[in-house]
């Protein structure tokens, strides 16, 4: 069952040492995919499934490095009235050193609103979540020419770096 209008909420923290062999950019690197394929359409050597990813990344013990930040494999959104094609946008958050644990919210309305928060705090929103067209993976998904994503899978991404959820929770909310 596609997923289309909800919130939901998880406590995360980062622990210990990321695996021998990660590459850098996957230090302290998770993430909820929401609006995603489902996993019976993706390919076995996919890097990601086509989804709009709320980044969850953790501090390096310095310096600024925000979480609940945008990635987009496969797909583009609306932000301030304009497409934005880059792969990865940064939240307004702060940054989270050490293995402290942190709220994080995506309240989900369709295509009509995504919104991020940290602790409480709204730290993005954008909207017309749809299909990069141009992407191989995402074009086998365009059905009638419709791009716009209405709905789709939820799942937790760890790339190599331990990270532990202590809450997921789910709240569907009306259309």
């Amino acid at each position: 069952t596609p997923f289309s209008n909800y919130i939901i909420r998880v406590e995360y923290r980062f622990t210990g040492e990321q695996c021998a062999g990660g590459p850098g950019w996957a230090f302290r690197n998770s993430g909820i995919m929401v609006h995603g394929q489902t996993p019976e359409s993706m390919t076995k050597d996919q890097d990601f499934p086509v989804s709009i990813e709320v980044q969850l990344l953790g501090g390096k013990g310095e310096g600024e490095r925000t979480t609940a930040n945008l990635c987009t494999p496969g797909t583009h959104v609306v932000m301030d009235g304009k497409l934005v094609k880059r792969h990865c946008t940064n939240s307004t958050s702060k940054t989270y050193h050490g293995d402290q644990w942190v709220t994080v919210e995506v309240e989900v309305r369709g295509s009509k609103l995504i919104r991020h928060k940290v602790n409480g705090e709204t730290v993005m929103e954008y909207t017309e979540p749809q299909l990069d067209d141009a992407d191989a993976d995402a074009k086998k998904l365009i059905k009638d020419g419709v791009v716009l994503l209405t709905g789709g899978s939820i799942s937790l991404q760890s790339e190599s770096h331990p990270v532990e959820f202590r809450k997921v929770e789910l709240m569907r909310l009306e259309d």
